[in-house]
């Protein structure tokens, strides 16, 4: 029986969905009821659509009878997580054609990576990334040429921007085909321990490089429990992945087994076969609250509170940040995975993984079996991880038992009693914590304000030593409005410094710190943010902030009722690295609460 809180809490997103919902249901009928989208194409439109394949591929294409897969790419090799989809068509086309079907690179998306853009002007395109994503998938499929579609994919806002799209084409089937992350490197106590060494000016960039380079060091995703393995662990549990695939690393015999696999199933279930099931269904409201439901579990990334509800509004379905605070609330954290704890996401698969998870979860009533998957009906089947057994991949029951207490717990003996993610409420607005990665005694903080405009500002103070006592660090001016929204973890290292000195520290701040949110209480995506004339644009240096992550609010004694909003030169935002480009979207975004996107 599934938990009371989370059928109300389902119930009541179907209800406030209901309109929403039934509008985009009722489009992709009209689209599905079109029937083989190459079947309306004009002798010249598809002599373009099959020029450039083989004699044996063009008559099948143009038959009719064998559905056309379309591969949608974010394949690039500067990203270390996107480098092993290089070989993942050949893969695909293969598995078509070993079942009498087709498959064609539809398009290509851009793929950037917030660990080079970190502390760079780059990263303000980050997060409109996504969307830039989720218009170019659409583009590549506009062809209309496609009775299914694979998205490849994995890191921070190329997963959701696929997603989006995905749903916008949710009258075919779609499948996630990952890569996996990287085979684990340095230690990440010894990592954190090294870049905080650096600030403290105890070594040199020599030292501080190694480090680096010794831990991301290889193909795949970084190793740590971050945005990109937090959307891999949605992907499977949200059904969009086959059972067991989000974590098997490249270059491993299975991952291409899966790959192979993958293609061939996601083929199974165009409308031209018995097995039908549309995108549209797959992205349920149940989909969305089980997807909750996992972010909380495993301590996931922060980033997810904005990404899984511009998603699910792609898909119809309205969620809000209370839907988020009420889940956390029956949900027990029982996984433990860097920064929440000291071991990687290898760790965390060797020790029984998603499926583990997602069994424990249903065991106990948290997540809901009555999901269409493309595996198939019931989240059941992603209890299962895949073996390769006498030159056959196929599926066995996942582990149920307890391997290392440090990695994974039992629901009735969790790391916390809540999930990993709290909402913070109060007269500043509405903010997002990762309180699974904050030590108990420092999720409480009451001090004295520190306002500053940019990181550099932060970084100047720390320098001349003006960040000696207790404080709030609050660092505004930083949300999609007015610089679109960048990750904020070069502030990680002092912050932690002098919290390691025993400062009580936090940050507040309408910009983002993503997955690797750490030990630092952080109080972000604040919204309504500075630009829009929020609470923060009236805070000033000394007013008393208290964070309590434990009661869930965020507050100022301050009386900020007539003071000025504060104004900020953004003009250095505005050109430069493309920035020039993109004031559409700083103009034309929304809130952090309904998914700091351009579109909703």
């Amino acid at each position: 029986m599934n938990n009371p809180t989370v059928l109300d809490v389902t119930r009541r997103i179907v209800e406030r969905s209901r309109e929403t919902r039934g509008s985009y249901m009722e489009r992709m009928g009209q689209a599905r009821d079109k029937g083989v989208a190459r079947a309306h194409l004009g002798c010249s439109n598809l002599a373009h659509a099959t020029a450039g394949m083989s004699a044996a591929i063009k008559r099948t294409m143009t038959g009719d009878k064998a559905p056309n897969l379309g591969i949608v790419t974010a394949y690039n090799d500067m990203l270390s997580a996107h480098q092993p989809f290089e070989r993942f068509p050949a893969l695909i086309r293969q598995a078509a054609t070993d079942v009498g079907a087709t498959a064609q690179v539809a398009g290509g998306v851009p793929a950037m990576c917030d660990g080079v853009t970190q502390g760079e002007p780059g990263m303000e395109l980050s997060l409109f990334s996504r969307d830039v994503i989720a218009l170019s998938a659409s583009v590549a499929l506009s062809h209309n040429c496609f009775d299914a579609a694979v998205f490849l994919g994995m890191c921070d806002k190329i997963a959701p921007g696929l997603v989006i799209a995905a749903a916008s084409f949710g009258h075919i089937p779609a499948i996630f085909l990952p890569a996996g992350p990287m085979v684990s490197g340095l230690p990440n106590d010894r990592k954190a321990e090294t870049r905080q060494r650096f600030a403290a000016g105890e070594i040199g960039r020599e030292e501080l490089l190694a480090a680096e380079m010794a831990s991301y060091h290889g193909p795949g995703i970084c190793t740590f429990y971050g945005t990109a393995n937090t959307n891999q662990m949605l992907m499977e549990v949200m059904g969009l992945h086959l059972p067991g695939a989000s974590f098997a690393n490249p270059g491993q015999d299975i991952r291409d087994h899966l790959t192979s696999a993958g293609a061939r199933q996601v083929l199974s279930l165009t409308a031209l076969g018995d097995n039908y099931t549309p995108t549209c269904e797959v992205l349920s409201e149940r989909a969305f609250v089980n997807g909750i439901v996992g972010l909380h579990a495993t301590g996931g990334s922060t980033n997810l509170a904005i990404h899984l509800i511009a998603m699910a509004r792609a898909a119809g379905v309205i969620l809000t940040w209370q839907d988020f605070s009420d889940l956390s609330e029956v949900t027990p954290l029982i996984a433990k995975v860097y920064p929440n704890g000291l071991r990687d996401v290898n760790h965390f698969y060797a020790a029984g993984g998603l499926q583990y998870v997602i069994g424990e979860l249903l065991s106990v009533g948290l997540m809901q079996d009555d999901v269409r998957t493309v595996a198939g009906d019931g989240l059941h089947r992603y209890t299962q991880e895949p073996r390769f057994i006498d030159g056959h991949l196929i599926w066995q029951e996942g582990a149920r038992d307890v391997i290392d207490e440090t990695i994974l717990r039992r629901a009735g003996n969790p790391f916390q009693p809540t999930g990993g993610l709290t909402l913070l409420s109060g007269n500043l607005g509405d903010a997002v914590i990762k309180s699974s990665a904050v030590k108990p005694e420092h999720r409480i903080v009451e001090a004295p304000a520190r306002v500053f405009h940019t990181q550099e500002a932060v970084k100047g103070a720390f320098s001349a030593g003006e960040l000696d006592q207790d404080l709030v660090c609050v660092l505004r001016f930083q949300g999609p409005q007015s610089n679109g929204m960048p990750e904020l973890h070069a502030l990680t290292p002092i912050l932690g410094l002098l919290q390691a000195r025993g400062q009580k520290v936090a940050l507040v701040t309408d910009g983002r710190m993503s997955g690797a949110s750490g030990k630092i209480p952080a109080a972000i995506h604040l919204t309504p943010e500075a630009k829009s004339g929020g609470p923060i644009a009236r805070l000033r240096d000394g007013d008393i902030i208290r964070l309590d992550a434990d009661a869930g609010t965020l507050t100022t004694t301050a009386e900020l009722q007539g003071r000025p909003v504060a104004e900020a030169d953004l003009s250095g935002n505005e050109e430069g690295i493309g920035r020039e480009l993109f004031q559409s979207f700083r103009a034309a975004v929304g809130p952090a609460t309904t998914g700091a996107s351009i579109f909703f």
